[in-house]
């Protein structure tokens, strides 16, 4: 028991010495304090009971709902701040020839349809590089956008995406 209240004297007195120093090695610690670091319950430290698994943050998701070609549905919890490429692959919703590129912008395959209410509340506009792609998408419409360039937002609960009845991919031809 002597031993034990000896070895806490040396732990404190050495770790009072230390709060103004750096430590980079358990080596550069005294025997007895580090012995005393390595016996000391992981759940315990300085008398004090703390908890090294802190709960992850809950991830939102909204609901999206993909019309798909054969006029099917497909509603899926989507995580906010992922893109809908990420989304549909995913959650393996069935969309033949879908994002052949990776989300690279090199193809239109992740071509989408958006309700106007739904496309107004996008978060960013497409960009030029998007533009030059979405011109060689099938079925282009207005309220057209690629998959792979839409972030989820909380604003998007609900939203409907028709998928086109056809997919070309910019890299060879159509599909």
């Amino acid at each position: 028991m002597a031993s034990r209240k000896f070895a806490a004297f040396l732990f404190q007195k050495t770790f009072n010495s230390m709060k103004s120093t750096t430590v980079t090695s358990l080596n550069a610690l005294p025997c007895a304090t580090w012995c005393r670091l390595h016996v000391q319950p992981r759940s315990w430290v300085s008398g004090k009971k703390f908890s090294s698994s802190v709960p992850k943050p809950q991830k939102q998701t909204v609901k999206v709902t993909f019309i798909l070609r054969d006029g099917s549905r497909s509603e899926v919890d989507a995580t906010v701040g992922d893109n809908l490429l990420d989304i549909i692959l995913e959650h393996d919703v069935d969309i033949d020839g879908f994002g052949a590129c990776e989300g690279t912008l090199a193809c239109s395959t992740c071509h989408l349809i958006f309700k106007q209410e739904d496309y107004d509340k996008l978060p960013s506009k497409p960009t030029d590089e998007e533009l030059d792609m979405l011109d060689l998408a099938f079925g282009l419409e207005d309220t057209s956008r690629l998959g792979c360039q839409v972030i989820v937002t909380k604003d998007l609960d609900g939203m409907v995406v028709t998928v086109p009845q056809g997919v070309a991919d910019a890299r060879s031809g159509p599909l």
